[in-house]
């Protein structure tokens, strides 16, 4: 079973239907509570033309020459998240979500919302769009039928290695404005099976996993180790954060055409379209685990 995933070379897949691998805790409230925090209207530096910047942002401040940790981060360290400061977690912080909308290529080549739960055969190809409701940074991993874990996001050769996310910034993977149109699309071929992709969203950058200028260091030393491979210690913490409860929400409404705003990266406000699945966490912890396991026949 294999999904070629055309991005950068990286992937191998195969597999679509969504699941959330924590216990989810339906709450009738969730989307809304996701949708607070989206502007009313387009946030006013949204640009067409704009480039997201998805480097971790530079301290700013009188203390911001001590703040910035320079040690080399090797995969295979504890992965836990960074320590904050002080005032990055107060006690009233918003609870981590996440929105995941799949999109599938119709036979005129559009983008088009589809359920999660259906199932995808030999030359269908998606697309998925990720919304976060809080700044924070993304990281991808995908495993094969169980097997070991891979991490596809970020990547040294995509937005400069950087994962760094703003509320309600939506990124696709892959992207639709990729030069290829081969590029823009996860395309399921011969083999059936299944994929599981995790998507891990933190308040600070995880321990033992290279971002920014390191992933490309790392990855240009090293070509034989990337993709990288989480250490044991990494794919431990995502486990175990994998158990803690979610609280989703699930749309019915599929068939619209993916909007210029979301291929463009662009703020998204309260009346552009909601997610297909939202998913925020019980509690204000500063890391949420949710997956996306895609089902091929």
């Amino acid at each position: 079973m294999r999904l070629s995933v055309m991005v950068f070379g990286l992937v191998c897949v195969c597999a679509l239907v969504i699941g959330i691998a924590a216990p989810a805790l339906q709450d009738d409230d969730v989307r809304g509570a996701f949708m607070t925090s989206r502007p009313k209207d387009k946030p006013a530096n949204s640009s067409s033309t704009a480039k997201v910047n998805r480097r971790r942002p530079k301290p700013s401040g009188p203390s911001s020459d001590k703040s910035t940790d320079k040690t080399p981060v090797k995969p295979g360290h504890p992965g836990q998240p960074s320590k904050p400061s002080d005032s990055s977690t107060p006690v009233n912080a918003r609870r981590m979500g996440l929105g995941v909308t799949l999109f599938m290529r119709d036979s005129n080549g559009l983008a088009v919302r589809v359920d999660p739960d259906h199932v995808f055969h030999k030359g269908d190809r998606v697309r998925i769009l990720l919304e976060t409701n809080s700044d924070g940074y993304l990281y991808i991993f995908n495993t094969t039928d169980d097997g070991a874990a891979t991490m596809i996001y970020p990547n040294a050769d995509l937005d400069e290695a950087g994962n760094y996310l703003q509320a309600h910034v939506p990124f696709e993977i892959p992207s639709s404005l990729s030069a290829e149109e081969r590029l823009r699309w996860f395309a399921f071929d011969e083999t059936a099976g299944t994929e599981r992709l995790f998507f891990v969203f933190t308040r600070e950058p995880l321990r033992g996993i290279p971002i920014d200028d390191e992933l490309i260091a790392f990855c240009r030393e090293a070509k034989e180790r990337c993709p990288v491979k989480p250490g044991s210690d990494v794919w431990a913490a995502v486990q175990k954060e994998m158990q803690e409860p979610l609280k989703t929400d699930k749309t019915q409404q599929y068939g619209k055409s993916e909007t210029t705003n979301e291929q463009r990266g662009l703020g998204l406000a309260k009346d552009d379209p909601q997610p297909s699945v939202v998913m925020m966490a019980s509690s204000p912890r500063p890391t949420l685990v949710a997956t996306l396991d895609l089902i091929h026949k």
